[in-house]
């Protein structure tokens, strides 16, 4: 028999380990207010993308009206594909270099790229102008991914990193509601009108991305980004600032046990990454890629086209669609925090399972009332939202175990290959599949892909239900070394 390989993360930490108590002083942090504003500050990302795909389901009927930019249902699908595009380059850039050059460099760069993308966006004249936009847009946001996911993992305490990352990610349909709503106000008559609303929805994007650069600019550097390129000194005073504002709040803290970090490494080589990512932990990237894949095709096929199905199939009014948004934005919000802590109680093999496979199964379900026609325009808001409330917490556990199964050295390039190889296949390829179905105006082929969607994630839960790390209160320097 030959001799069992080591993983790869063991072998970093050998290679340059040290005794340090700082990865166990962030652990052991009571929450406090200063957790609180971090979570506020990072987790704007997920509502500006929520806003902003929002915005695109939203109008995207407007969007085809002669006065306005005259586009096809296929056209509307294509600027989804075409953000998605480039949230897929902008993860593996900025992914990059958010291992490279810092947590909080990159966040702040990432999020001036979003804001004036999006005000771009507001004077867009044609499909390709409209295009170009919502690329460089999605850079931003696809670069916020890695940045934020890496931050926020790297300073919550271990114990209620689930469902603080589950939360944060849920956070999404936060922007979801926000899109909705200023579309709905936008564009009715009586304010703006079709005509103009839907550029002063983006403009307003972009204003609500300009405060959150003054907020961002006070969250610090990540201690254990800064141990593993040997700026401990640093590291040291930023965890000294951020114990004597959780002991203004708690009192005198306990003290914290040494573990071991990667000090000094610096980012690994691509060689190095693809390795440990191929070869040393392949089932846990098989199951990260599954869940990727699947959350991305469900989320992106159904919501970027969403207003579509209303207006081609339920007869909505184009300015009445983000009337139906509220409630499927309401499951998809509520779904992170009603079912967060069970990620960190019952554990996340099962809870990823679980919601992943339920999803799986009431996608499917839908997909056959909606062939029988079954459903009114209020029937299917009703049942997305039942639906998303489960398949929300699933979609956000994917961001979860992507940021923190694997070591830090590497982790916001892991999270970004798998953001990428997921949304590039399952996302990418949704809104043009689905524009292109609802364009056919036969039910069928709308509900087989509905269907295709159910297996997608019922596949990544049964991946997840044998194969998904037990991760659930260990620090992530001890699930990064999981055999």
């Amino acid at each position: 028999m030959g001799r069992r390989r080591r993983p790869v993360s063991s072998l970093f930490i050998m290679k340059s380990s040290a005794a340090s108590d700082i990865p166990g002083r962030l652990d052991r942090l009571p929450w406090s207010g200063w957790h609180w504003r971090v979570v506020m500050a990072l987790g704007i990302a997920w509502v500006l993308d929520g806003l902003e795909v929002t915005l695109i389901g939203s109008i995207g009927s407007v969007l085809e009206r002669p006065d306005t930019l005259a586009l096809s249902a296929a056209q509307v699908g294509w600027t989804g594909s075409i953000y998605i595009a480039g949230a897929v380059l902008g993860a593996l850039v900025f992914g990059r270099l958010t291992d490279r050059l810092g947590r909080k460099k990159l966040f702040m760069i990432t999020l001036a790229v979003y804001m004036l993308a999006t005000l771009a966006t507001a004077f867009s004249t044609s499909f390709l102008f409209l295009s170009v936009c919502r690329f460089i847009t999605g850079l931003g946001i696809g670069g916020e991914y890695a940045a934020i996911n890496s931050a926020i993992d790297e300073l919550i305490p271990a114990r209620v990193r689930g469902r603080v990352a589950l939360f944060i990610n849920g956070s999404f349909w936060i922007g979801a509601a926000l899109g909705a709503a200023l579309s709905l106000v936008m564009l009715d008559a009586r304010v703006l009108g079709p005509a103009l609303g839907w550029r002063a929805c983006f403009v307003l994007g972009a204003v609500l991305a300009v405060a959150i650069v003054l907020i961002r600019r006070h969250v610090p550097e990540s201690p254990r980004w800064l141990l593993m390129h040997g700026r401990e000194e640093e590291a040291r005073r930023i965890i000294d600032a951020i114990e004597a504002q959780v002991e203004r709040q708690h009192g005198a803290l306990a003290p914290a046990a040494p573990g071991l970090h990667a000090s000094g490494r610096g980012t690994p080589p691509l060689r190095e990454v693809f390795s440990l990512l191929l070869l040393d932990y392949r089932m846990r990237s098989l199951v990260v890629l599954s869940m990727m894949v699947a959350q991305a095709f469900v989320y992106n096929a159904i919501f970027f086209t969403y207003a579509l199905v209303l207006t081609r199939f339920f007869q909505v009014p184009d300015n009445r669609v983000a009337l139906y948004i509220f409630p499927f934005a309401l499951g998809n919000v509520l779904g992170p925090f009603v079912l967060g802590p069970l990620f960190d109680s019952l554990g996340r093999r099962r809870m990823i399972s679980l919601t992943y496979i339920a999803s799986g199964i009431g996608l499917a379900l839908i997909g056959w009332a909606f062939l029988s026609d079954w459903l009114s325009a209020t029937g299917l808001a009703i049942c997305w939202s039942a639906v998303f409330f489960i398949a929300s917490a699933a979609a956000s556990s994917a961001y979860l175990t992507a940021s923190e199964v694997f070591p830090l050295e590497m982790r916001a390039l892991a999270i970004s290959i798998f953001y990428a190889i997921g949304t590039g296949t399952g996302g990418f390829i949704a809104p043009v599949l689905f524009g292109w179905l609802i364009d056919s105006g036969d039910r069928a082929s709308v509900a087989a892909g509905y269907g295709l969607g159910a297996a997608l994630a019922i596949f990544a839960g049964l991946l997840a239900m044998r194969h998904a790390v037990h991760a659930e209160r260990k620090s992530l320097e001890e699930v990064a070394r999981l055999g």
